[in-house]
């Protein structure tokens, strides 16, 4: 790092012999400037043809028109997953530019690439370096000076969203974009035993420069979730501290009093380290703070990723034993949780160096504002509350069965590698089915969804009649998580969730109420039964009383003229 920073500060004598040495434009304009995307591409051309330890791939499409790049390190020049699999190598992914606005990592990911190409930092020998240089292409080609105007460099910036303005950190279930289509195919071709999502933060000023929000190790749970947080978050502090840079955890506050605590940042499955979680990553997203200078973040984050594959090359065996048992376990637990509540009586405590927060004039209104004084620097312990209970949990059916009709369900659990098979033959199956009796949705768009929540519902057991080409998805499989997440309609990230079903809360077959008048009187003579239900309705619901043709609908509901997929979530569960 030193010889780094000496090149920022003295420019000329890091260009002596140029044709020799591999520089950035981070570098040539210290530190003040990232490289466009052509650029960044045509860098890592150049260098994939100059080393042969570096591989730089073309894969999938994104919303741009450009495909995603994927560049692979590996010491011993195999670039092929299996074999690095079989050579019991560790794969450490890292992924830049989600928000291009935030380059960070993709500058920190040229300086630790050239490092390790002209020996300057050794790459072990058991560890594999995955990096996409740039992901949010879109946004990417999308530069100007005036976005992110609260952040300290560089000099232009990308823009948050994508060419479909989707913020990328949220697509990780839905799938709404491409860019986030060739990032699973990606991710389950590497199946990475750590992951890392380089950002910024915002939020208040502080002393620190780097801050790490690591996947809630609650959440990730057993073997993997003790470990994160006993063994491997603390390992990284450490690093960090002995390489000058006192980090603190993710500031999960945009108060003006960080300094009381705060709550550890939840990564629901939309969100990168969320995602990764559902296939047992160790996973993390530094967060760089956004009011220091630009060449400062850079060589923060370079530190960090070199922290990273030192903690990984020293604890690799220990990592493959806990995702191997992990992977196995997730195939047999009979429970899973789907959603959790913030435990305050439990803490940990850590030395968070801020700014005391004041008030003065703002010279816009004239009210009082919000400034931190960096002439009042303090250091103080604060309590920060990093453990989650389950709030709720699902039993896990022995499979689901989604009627082939959902195509776009059954995309994206192909595209996530999900073991599941079509139906021979038409075949009635016992199976739970859950009615939807109740749910909210939110009043505004969200990432172009209006998300489905507090869903209630009714679960019966019938046999089902199911059609050839139908699909069965078995719970026997490293899958099952990501199923129980995505399938169950309660969960926080669900396809339900996400929208992907609505078409069952729009009723389809109505009547007209004159003509359904006398098959309703005739249907009430043969079925006495509901003809008492309806009377107890309208003795103990005045406004039911009152309404003829709610009580006219009343009967509709209850009668086999009723179209039985309203309401009917169509994943089915075989017990």
């Amino acid at each position: 790092m030193k010889r780094i920073l000496f090149s920022l500060l003295v420019i000329s004598s890091s260009l002596i012999g140029q044709a020799q040495k591999i520089t950035t434009r981070f570098e040539q304009s210290g530190g003040k400037e990232s490289p466009n995307y052509f650029e960044i591409i045509d860098w890592w051309k150049k260098l994939d043809a100059r080393s042969p330890i570096v591989q730089l791939q073309t894969m999938g499409m994104t919303d741009a028109g450009y495909p995603l790049h994927l560049v692979l390190i590996s010491s011993d020049k195999d670039f092929n997953i299996a074999s690095l699999k079989k050579k019991n190598k560790r794969i450490i992914l890292v992924n830049n530019g989600i928000h291009p606005g935030e380059p960070d990592g993709v500058d920190a990911s040229m300086l630790l690439a050239r490092d390790i190409v002209t020996n300057q930092y050794k790459l072990p020998s058991n560890v594999v370096l995955a990096l996409i240089p740039i992901y949010n292409i879109g946004g990417c080609l999308n530069r100007s000076p005036y976005y992110r105007v609260d952040q300290d460099g560089p000099e232009e910036r990308g823009f948050r969203g994508n060419s479909q303005n989707l913020d990328l950190n949220r697509d990780f279930i839905k799938c709404d974009s491409k860019d986030a289509r060739a990032f699973t195919e990606i991710y389950h071709l590497l199946d990475p035993d750590v992951f890392l999502d380089n950002h910024v933060s915002n939020g208040a000023d502080y002393q620190h420069i780097m801050t790490l929000l690591t996947t809630q190790h609650n959440k990730l749970g057993g073997v993997m979730g003790d470990y994160l947080e006993k063994e491997f978050e603390p390992a990284l502090y450490t690093s960090m501290s002995n390489k000058g840079y006192a980090m603190v955890p993710y500031v999960n506050s945009f108060g003006d009093t960080p300094e009381n605590g705060w709550p550890e940042y939840w990564d629901s499955p939309r969100y990168s380290s969320g995602y990764a979680v559902l296939w047992n990553t160790f996973s993390f997203v530094p967060e760089t703070h956004m009011l220091k200078p630009y060449f400062q973040r850079v060589l923060a984050t370079f530190s960090l990723m070199q922290s990273f594959i030192e903690f990984t090359t020293k604890n690799s065996e220990q990592i493959k034993k806990l995702r191997d048992q992990t992977k196995q376990s997730v195939k047999t637990m009979t429970n899973f949780p789907i959603s959790w509540s913030l435990d305050k009586s439990q803490f940990k405590e850590v030395t968070y160096k801020g700014f005391e927060a004041e008030k003065k004039p703002s010279e816009v209104s004239g009210f009082p504002r919000l400034f931190y004084d960096r002439n009042k620097p303090f250091e103080k312990k604060v309590k920060i509350y990093n453990y989650y209970a389950v709030k709720n949990s699902i039993a896990k059916p022995k499979a689901y069965i989604i009627p082939q009709g959902w195509w776009k369900v059954i995309e994206l659990l192909k595209l996530n590698k999900v073991q599941m098979t079509q139906l021979q033959k038409d075949t009635s199956i016992n199976v739970e089915v859950y009615k939807i009796e109740d749910y909210k949705t939110m009043p505004r768009q969200y990432e172009m969804h209006h998300l489905n929540y507090e869903v209630k519902l009714n679960t019966t057991q019938q046999s089902f009649k199911f059609k050839k080409g139908d699909w069965f998805i078995p719970l026997n499989q490293e899958a099952n998580r990501f199923l129980i997440e995505t399938l169950e309609p309660q969960a926080e990230d669900s396809y339900f969730t996400w929208n992907f079903f609505d078409a069952i809360l729009g009723q389809k077959e109505g009547y007209s109420a004159y003509a359904f008048e006398d098959v309703a009187a005739d249907y009430l003579k043969e079925n006495p039964a509901l003809k008492t239900k309806l009377q107890q309705r309208v003795a103990a619901d005045t406004a039911f009383a009152k309404s003829g043709r709610t009580q006219l609908n009343f009967v509709f509901e209850n009668s086999p003229w009723m179209e039985p997929d309203y309401l009917r979530y169509p994943v089915y569960r075989v017990l």
